[in-house]
C-alpha cells in the first residue's frame, strides 16, 4: 500500500504500510514508532519492519508530530501530542479489514509512547514491544534533570537547548513531569518485549530493568555490548523480537 497520511486533528502523519508477501486476505499488524529526532525510516525500523514482513505481519511505520515528514514541529511537541497521535493510528487501524490483531512497537522515546499507548488502548493491544524505552525521563523531568540540563523542576524554563543546538519548548518537560509510566505498566496485562543494549545509558537500562520486573508478563532481553539505537549487534535486536513475535503468534 506505501505511503499514506492519517489526520490527527489537522495535523497530517506521515505513514507507511506494508503487507506481507502474498497480501493475504487477513493478517495481524505491527505500528511501530520512532523515538525522539527520529523517523519511520530509521536503519533499525526498517530491518524490524522487513522482519515481520517476512512472516506474515503487515506494518505501519508512522512519522510522530514534529518528526519525519509528518506535520508540526519538533519545537512544540510533546508526549501528549504523541499520546493522541498514537490513538488516532490506533483506531485507523482498527478500521482495516484485513487487520486480525494489533501489536505495538516503538524505540526509544517511542517506546515510552507505546507503553503508554497500550494502557489507554489495552482491550485493542495483543502485545507490545518496547525498544530501548526511555522511561526514567517523566521522573527525571519531576526532578529537575532532562537530557543533562538541570533546572528548578518548580520553575522550568521556556524553551530548552538540546543536541545539534535543536530547541524544545519547555512545555515538553511540563507534559513530561506527569506521566507516570508505571501506572500505564500496571494498566497493561497483555505480554511485553523490552530489549536494550547494555552499552546504553547506566539510567535508561536501569529503568528498563524495572519496567520489566514490574510488567506481569515480560520477557527482557539485554543485548550484550550494544548502543541506544542498535549500532553493533541489530541483527541479534531482530532475533529477539522474531522469536518473541513467533511465540505469541504459536
Amino acid at each position: 500500500m506505501g505511503n499514506m497520511y492519517i489526520v490527527d486533528d489537522g495535523i497530517k502523519l506521515d505513514a507507511v504500510l506494508d503487507m506481507p508477501s502474498g497480501n493475504p486476505e487477513k493478517c495481524p499488524i505491527v505500528i511501530i514508532i520512532h523515538g525522539i529526532s527520529g523517523n519511520k525510516d530509521e536503519r533499525h525500523l526498517v530491518e524490524m519492519s522487513g522482519m515481520l514482513l517476512e512472516n506474515g505481519f503487515a506494518t505501519l511505520r508512522v512519522d510522530m508530530y514534529g518528526h519525519g515528514k509528518s506535520e508540526g514541529t519538533f519545537y512544540d511537541h510533546t508526549y501528549f501530542k504523541w499520546m493522541t497521535n498514537g490513538m488516532k493510528v490506533i483506531d485507523y487501524v482498527r478500521g482495516l479489514d484485513f487487520v486480525t490483531d494489533i501489536y505495538l512497537c516503538g524505540h526509544s522515546q517511542g517506546g515510552v509512547t507505546v507503553m503508554l499507548l497500550a494502557a489507554l488502548k489495552h482491550e485493542y493491544i495483543k502485545g507490545l514491544i518496547a525498544l530501548s524505552p526511555s522511561a526514567m525521563r517523566p521522573e527525571q523531568a519531576r526532578e529537575g534533570l532532562f537530557f543533562g540540563n538541570k533546572f528548578d523542576p518548580e520553575s522550568i524554563p521556556e524553551e530548552f537547548t538540546l543536541w545539534e543546538n535543536r530547541k524544545i519548548s519547555g512545555n515538553y518537560v511540563r507534559v513530561s513531569q506527569t506521566i507516570h509510566v508505571e501506572d500505564a505498566i500496571d494498566k497493561y496485562k497483555g505480554p511485553v518485549l523490552i530489549v536494550v543494549g547494555t552499552d546504553d545509558s547506566p539510567e535508561l537500562f536501569e529503568s528498563t530493568r524495572v519496567s520489566a520486573e514490574r510488567y506481569v508478563n515480560c520477557r527482557y532481553v539485554p543485548i550484550e555490548g550494544d548502543t541506544h539505537c542498535y549500532d553493533n549487534h541489530l541483527d541479534l535486536v531482530v532475533k529477539a523480537v522474531h522469536d518473541w513475535m513467533t511465540y505469541q503468534t504459536s
